[in-house]
């Protein structure tokens, strides 16, 4: 296929009904540490106050972690209620420095993230904008609001925010008109972004989540890979964010799926289905995982692009049609090359 007939292709996707899923390849191209980087951490970090039973559960997971990555080592042994307290814990901590220092370059505006990059060439739905990403991090929502857009994350309230979809729905309300018997809202611009595994700014209060951009010495509401993550994602406000998140997916015309690897249990049950029923999907990642490879080899309504080096050569390997191609010198799988590359040419 012609590269710029493939452009025109990928232009064309960014319509109606589209659903963005993020996942943890945009984070990490921002600088957020990945799943190696922050496994080696809880390796060298988790506290030596552990209990005596925690101590030895532990001793049995972290030779795991360096071998066969966190989550593979996180589903053979489920930890105790204590060590997940302790993974996420530092967990939390780790990824918020991070994130913190990212922060830091957008607002002193030597940083300006892909995100925000790629929002004013998307349609504004007046319902706004559905991301879906599996992310702790706030970045998706500081890349909304450095684009002009408000967030909608379904808490309400400046500074203890509470989880209160309906009013947090009616705060983008900016006016109301009568037109015949009809009364017509008019709403502010806006990104609902659903977080099913949680985020760095939600924690626990009085047995009800609560919404604090500041770090607090308190258990964050975080879900980490492993055995405990599908129980955990049926609490509050997980629950919530997942329903949503599944709603924006079921009600998908097309998704723009960005450093998602498909292996994630709470969106698999409808993102996949969805996919294979025919609606337009377009992949960008560094590297396919092997689920996101089959899923486009084996659906001619994807398109999915991921780096690839060819006799030393740099470029893009698209696969379009259930068949590969490599276009060298073009970085259309990096959030940003293709911002630039195909919607900007």
């Amino acid at each position: 296929m012609e590269l710029n007939t493939l452009k025109k292709q990928l232009q064309e996707h960014l319509g109606d009904g589209l659903v963005l899923i993020v996942g943890s390849g945009l984070s990490c191209a921002e600088g957020v540490p990945g799943m190696a980087t922050l496994g080696h951490h809880l390796v060298t970090h988790i506290p030596a106050s552990l209990s005596p039973e925690d101590t030895k559960l532990w001793e049995d997971i972290h030779p795991l972690i360096e071998k066969d990555g966190l989550e593979a080592a996180l589903l053979k042994y489920a930890p105790s209620a204590s060590l997940e307290a302790a993974i996420v814990q530092s967990t939390g901590e780790f990824i918020a420095n991070a994130e913190a220092n990212i922060i830091s370059e957008v607002f002193n505006k030597s940083r300006t993230l892909r995100l925000t990059k790629l929002i004013p060439h998307l349609l504004k739905p007046d319902a706004g904008i559905p991301i879906v990403t599996t992310n702790y991090d706030r970045l998706a929502e500081l890349a909304c609001e450095e684009a002009g857009l408000g967030v909608d994350t379904m808490f309400c309230g400046h500074f203890a925010a509470r989880l209160e979809p309906q009013d947090s729905y009616w705060s983008f309300c900016r006016s109301v008109k009568l037109v015949g018997r009809n009364v017509r809202y008019k709403f502010a611009m806006k990104a609902n972004v659903f977080k099913p595994h949680g985020s760095l700014d939600w924690y626990h209060r009085e047995g009800n989540p609560v919404r604090y951009a500041g770090a607090l010495p308190l258990p964050r509401l975080i879900i980490t890979p492993g055995l405990n993550k599908f129980r955990s994602g049926y609490e509050s406000p997980f629950d919530k964010h997942r329903e949503k998140a599944n709603d924006a997916i079921d009600k998908a015309r097309r998704f723009l799926i960005i450093g998602y690897g498909f292996n994630d249990d709470h969106l698999e049950t409808h993102l996949t289905p969805r996919i294979k029923s025919g609606v337009k999907t377009v992949i960008l990642t560094f590297a396919l995982s092997p689920k996101a490879r089959d899923i486009a080899l084996e659906n001619k309504n994807v398109i999915a692009a991921e780096f690839r080096e060819e006799a030393g050569t740099s470029g893009a390997c698209f696969i379009v049609d259930g068949l590969e191609i490599f276009y060298p010198g073009v970085d259309y799988w990096d959030l940003d090359g293709f911002v630039k590359g195909v919607l900007s040419a």
